[in-house]
C-alpha cells in the first residue's frame, strides 16, 4: 500500500465520519423539533380549556373581571409564542393568571362545588402533568443536541452547516409551585 493509498483511505474515512456526524446532528435536531411540537400540542390543549373555564367562573364571579381578563390575556400571549424562550415568558404570565382564577374558587363556594368547574380543573391538572413530561423530554433533547454541536469534532461540522443551539423551555419554579398548590376540590 503506497503513501497515496493511505492518504486516500484516511480521506475516505474522514468523509464517512463527516457524513455520519452530520446525519447524527440532523437526527438530533429533528428530535428537538419533534419534542417542541409535542409541547405545543399539549399547551394548545390546555389553552383551549381556558375559555370554558373562564365562562364557568364568569357565572359565579361577576365582579372579578380583571382576573378573567388576565387569564384571557395570558392565554393569547401563550398561543402566540413561537419558540421556547417566548413560551417560557408566556408560561410565567399564564401560571400567575390561572393561580388567581383558581383562587376565586375559595371565595365562591358554589363555584368550587360546580361540576363543570371541577371537571375542567381536573382536565387542566392532568394536562399539567403531560406538559411537565413533555417539557422534561424536550429539555433533555435540547441538552443532548446543544452538547453535541459544541463537542469535538462535531463543533466543526455544526459551525460549517449552521447548527445553532436551542433554548430550554424553563418555568419559574416559584410560579410553578404556586400553581401546583392550587386548592384541590374533594367531594
Amino acid at each position: 500500500m503506497g503513501f497515496s493509498n493511505i492518504v486516500l483511505f484516511i480521506l475516505i474515512i474522514a468523509a464517512i465520519y463527516m457524513v455520519m456526524a452530520y446525519n447524527n446532528l440532523v437526527g438530533m435536531k429533528q428530535r428537538v423539533l419533534s419534542a417542541w411540537s409535542d409541547i405545543e400540542v399539549q399547551l394548545k390543549k390546555r389553552y383551549n380549556l381556558i375559555p370554558a373555564l373562564v365562562d364557568t367562573v364568569k357565572g359565579y364571579a361577576k365582579h372579578e373581571s380583571q382576573t378573567l381578563e388576565n387569564v384571557i390575556k395570558a392565554r393569547n400571549m401563550a398561543l402566540s409564542a413561537h419558540n421556547a424562550g417566548e413560551a417560557s415568558k408566556a408560561e410565567a404570565m399564564y401560571k400567575s393568571a390561572v393561580s388567581g382564577l383558581f383562587g376565586l374558587s375559595e371565595a365562591y363556594p358554589e363555584l368550587k362545588a360546580n361540576e363543570n368547574f371541577i371537571n375542567l380543573q381536573n382536565q387542566l391538572q392532568a394536562l399539567e402533568s403531560d406538559i411537565e413530561s413533555a417539557r422534561r423530554y424536550y429539555n433533555a433533547t435540547v441538552r443532548d443536541y446543544n452538547a453535541k454541536i459544541d463537542s469535538f469534532p462535531e463543533v466543526y461540522i455544526s459551525k460549517q452547516f449552521n447548527f445553532t443551539p436551542y433554548e430550554y423551555f424553563e418555568v419559574d419554579e416559584a410560579i410553578e409551585k404556586d400553581v401546583y398548590s392550587m386548592p384541590k376540590v374533594d367531594l
